[in-house]
């Protein structure tokens, strides 16, 4: 008589399965795959395993797995193909031990699989059961399938970068780590994809995921991960400025189940591109600079001047932020007609509501750039971001009402520089061109109308948050396409600074103004100097000038404007985020229609923070990281913190360095374990009451 067959143990053979699948860096015990990929596993019987024996691998996901919903699979190695688009298969029956090749499909349910082995009536679970399934951009039959391998590299691999802010013809790079592949970080993502309560068919669908994904990062509808916070207070939180990486933030939620206070866009954008990369779905940070927040849809954001040239607050629900960033993610697109596969906009930051909540995208850069906003999702709000007009009014008191005059409209002052990190260096790689044409040519134009076909502009009047019964003047009906007018005068204006702008010192800047054509001109000057958060929310006025400059044919005149570091320094230790210096000037030639306006904002720039250490160092082996910083300003640095992070080298660490004198050096250092090969970076960030961040990263590599 025969012994009933029981299964006796399985062999993940984690680490085999997992080089082949490109999830060996993922910190957890359980075998992590990518789908409509083979993995291999080994059973153990209590017996050879005969041609007569019955065996089923059960892979379930979901609360209660049912063939009928797709969500449970008997896979039979007997059976050539299970319906699922499952495979398995024997490749080596030798003694009690079985090799088996299982393959999921390459449209399978993304998650967490529960697997059982049966034999006969007997059932074997095995312990740390759970089997992790990804997207798989290796895989061609896999809808995220991207074909460059530097590409997949950067894009779903590399778990530190950088995050380009400042403003449009001044950007820096923020350092960012990832981290995907850290310690409870899959598990979040897990957690977060049961969060969203999607029906189970959907977590085969990137599009789902992604757009699932944008609104559970941010806390606004659901309890998500961040909640935002542009008061410029941050108390009872971390400021958005302190984070160096999503590692800390997404461990925290995980934790606790609570939004872990204070994002702002970059950390909404890096914690989203952790959750994509991490769940397989190649994802990139993208930076656009002056970027619209369109909140009516009419492809025109007012700006509201005073007589100064001073921008006035609460006029317009509208905003322009000096830079705002997202994500693009990459997938085919079979939900839209064809063509529109690719790179995809998604973003987390809460703006507006998307459906109901907010969520934003994915929607296809293609459809940005050729004007096609009727496809989902949210292409209308998008498109703004990259081409909406700037529309400036001054407003002055008329018989005791304000009075509205249209200076100018400027059509190519938004979505300036768009920008991600590039493949496999660290530097910018300007992507501009994947989202719109080039600003004036025949293209951009088409498109520009195409989309304002969907977009129903309202006419051109000034649209502040009172309604305002008093005169209007220059009340035109149909804005788009706009042309930019030909001046009779040939009238510029330049901004400049004729010293970096440090904290501490005076901001010598200067407005030049220039005429080009024959004839004597009266001009009317008049130019601020603010500072700004970068969501272009007005924080102090500082100074400005006005002047009536005569110029001759072809000629130019510089007038300064200088201002004291004792106008700003107040404000600079008040505001809890980074500002920047704004600075806008208005031109009137007299007897003319000529007008113009320029603003352009700068970033203030700060003495650098030195990393001393090895440049190779061996696995398992210490060795000291020294961070040396000197306050080279004309003012003290109160309540400094140092923040230090390197994946596979050292936990976060932070060092309180209390209050840094002019000329002062500091100096810390950390020991540092390798845990892991290969290139690794360590970032750092100092913070005090005067100066939000001043970073630096510096890459080691790790030898065996």
């Amino acid at each position: 008589m025969r012994t009933d067959l029981k299964v006796t143990g399985i062999d993940f053979l984690k680490s085999r399965n997992s080089g082949l699948h490109h999830t060996d860096a993922y910190n957890i015990k359980n075998l992590v795959v990518r789908r409509g990929q083979a993995f291999q596993l080994r059973l153990s019987f209590s017996r050879e395993l005969k041609g007569a024996d019955k065996l089923v691998l059960h892979f379930g996901i979901g609360e209660k797995p049912m063939k009928v919903r797709g969500t449970l699979m008997s896979l039979n190695p007997r059976h050539e193909k299970d319906v699922s688009g499952w495979q398995i298969s024997i490749v080596k029956n030798s003694g009690k031990e079985c090799l088996l090749s299982v393959t999921s499909s390459p449209s399978a349910p993304v998650g967490k699989y529960t697997l059982n082995v049966k034999t006969g009536t007997n059932i074997y679970k095995p312990e740390n059961d759970a089997v992790y399934l990804l997207f798989n951009p290796w895989c061609e039959g896999d809808v995220v399938f991207l074909a460059d391998e530097a590409q997949r590299k950067e894009y779903v691999l590399n778990d530190t970068g950088c995050i380009y802010v400042g403003s449009a013809y001044s950007i820096h790079s923020r350092p960012w780590n990832f981290g995907q592949f850290e310690e409870l970080i899959l598990d979040t993502c897990m957690y977060l994809l049961d969060k969203s309560k999607p029906k189970l068919s959907n977590r085969k669908d990137p599009v789902f995921v992604s757009r699932a994904m944008s609104a559970l990062v941010n806390s606004n509808d659901d309890s998500g991960v961040l909640l935002g916070n542009w008061s410029g207070n941050y108390n009872s939180g971390t400021s958005p400025m302190d984070w160096i990486g999503s590692v800390a933030i997404l461990q925290q939620y995980y934790k606790t189940k609570k939004p872990v206070c204070y994002g702002q866009c970059w950390v909404f954008a890096g914690v989203l591109t952790t959750v994509m990369r991490c769940l397989g779905i190649p994802s990139r940070c993208v930076s656009n600079f002056n970027s619209a927040h369109d909140t009516e849809e009419n492809l025109r954001v007012d700006i509201y001047l005073n007589e100064f040239g001073e921008k006035l607050n609460r006029m317009s629900f509208d905003s322009i932020w000096n830079f705002h960033v997202w994500n693009d993610v990459w997938m085919k697109r079979a939900d839209l007609p064809e063509g529109f596969d690719g790179w995809q906009a998604i973003d987390s930051t809460p703006q507006e509501q998307s459906q109901g909540i907010f969520q934003c995208g994915p929607c296809p850069l293609k459809a940005i750039r050729e004007g096609d906003v009727y496809l989902p999702f949210d292409s209308k709000f998008v498109y703004a971001e990259v081409n909406a007009d700037k529309v400036y009014w001054v407003v002055k008191k008329v018989n005791g009402k304000d009075k509205y005059t249209r200076i100018s409209t400027e059509t190519r002052g938004i979505g300036m520089n768009i920008s991600t990190k590039a493949v496999g260096q660290d530097k910018r790689e300007d992507i501009t061109a994947q989202y719109k044409f080039p600003e004036g040519s025949k293209e951009e134009r088409r498109a520009m109308q195409k989309a304002s076909s969907f977009i129903h502009p309202l006419g051109m009047t000034p649209r502040a948050s009172f309604s305002s019964s008093g005169p209007m003047d220059e009340v035109a009906s149909k804005p788009r396409v706009l042309h930019e007018e030909v001046s009779k005068t040939g009238l510029q204006l330049e901004i400049t600074n004729k010293a970096a702008l440090y904290p501490g010192s005076p901001l010598e800047l200067a407005i030049m103004v220039k005429t080009s054509a024959p004839g004597s001109w009266t001009i009317n000057l008049a130019g601020s100097c603010q500072l700004q958060s970068y969501t272009g929310k007005v924080e102090a006025s500082l100074g400005y000038v006005k002047e009536t400059v005569k110029l001759e044919g072809k000629s130019e005149m510089q007038i300064p404007l200088k201002i004291a570091a004792d106008a700003y320094m107040k404000t600079l230790a008040s505001v809890e985020d980074e500002v920047l210096v704004h600075v806008t000037a208005i031109a009137e030639v007299q007897g003319t229609d000529d007008k113009l306006t320029k603003e352009t904002t700068m970033s203030f720039e700060y003495p650098p923070i030195t990393v001393q250490m090895p440049e190779t160092a061996k696995l398992n082996k210490e060795f000291t990281c020294a961070f040396i910083f000197k306050n080279k300003l004309n003012m003290p640095l109160d309540n400094c913190k140092l923040l230090v992070e390197g994946l596979g080298l050292f936990k976060m660490a932070t060092f309180d360095e209390g209050d840094v004198k002019p000329g002062r050096i500091i100096k810390s250092e950390i020991i540092c374990t390798p845990t892991r090969l290969g290139e690794k970076k360590i970032v750092a960030k100092l913070t005090s009451t005067e100066v939000k961040g001043i970073s630096v990263e510096k890459t080691i590599t790790i030898t065996a």
